[in-house]
């Protein structure tokens, strides 16, 4: 799952049309998660805005937020309501160096770890990383519905209701050395360093995904 539905606020630019190579971040995007899943859900923000992505995507499904403007939540719950594999991947459309090698990790651990509602890396400093991660599609859905009834935005809302298994982000390292799998675009110099970025890891990285 792909949530396209942000504002933006921050960046001033609608995150999946930014692009790289000419081509927009939405298509990269579910390009590398063809690689690692067996169905691709882009979630958009409204109907409109899935019709206009749609025309640039293909071999994805489309729906959309489930509240209008409530945020990743609403984004989250339409997708897995959407999803119909029992593992379900979820990640921003701002992630231009998603590793689909990583993914694949997860969703590993996911399947080896029993009892546990989801799969989430978790950063030295503390930080977990909630949209890059694994979950149980009727577990996550369940705590996604309860998250909008409560009217909790914030992402952290429905783990709180989760049985999480955290994984240390040195075990996915020797997929991704630099860990760039995890850097997202929120700001103008975030975008400006993955810019200077994107062109060596470009040539070393997509010919081995």
């Amino acid at each position: 799952m792909i949530l396209a539905g942000g504002s933006s606020s921050r960046l001033g630019k609608d995150k999946s049309l930014l692009e790289f190579d000419e081509k927009p971040l939405i298509c990269w995007a579910v390009e590398k998660m063809q690689l690692a899943a067996d169905e691709v859900i882009v979630v958009a923000r409204s109907k409109d805005h899935a019709e206009m992505l749609q025309e640039m995507v293909s071999k994805a499904v489309f729906t959309w937020d489930s509240i209008l403007g409530f945020g990743p939540v609403a984004g989250l719950h339409a997708g897995m309501r959407y999803a119909k594999g029992g593992l379900v991947f979820a990640t921003g459309c701002d992630l231009p160096f998603l590793n689909p090698r990583v993914i694949d990790k997860l969703f590993e651990l996911a399947y080896e770890k029993k009892g546990y509602d989801a799969t989430v890396p978790l950063r030295l400093s503390g930080f977990i990383e909630p949209l890059h991660s694994v979950y149980g599609r009727e577990k996550m859905l369940a705590a996604c519905q309860s998250s909008l009834i409560a009217n909790e935005r914030k992402i952290r809302a429905p783990l709180k209701l989760l049985n999480i298994n955290l994984v240390p982000v040195e075990q996915l390292q020797t997929l991704d050395p630099g860990l760039l799998t995890f850097f997202n675009l929120n700001t103008s110099q975030d975008l400006e360093k993955a810019k200077k970025l994107w062109p060596k890891w470009n040539c070393t990285n997509i010919q081995n995904i």
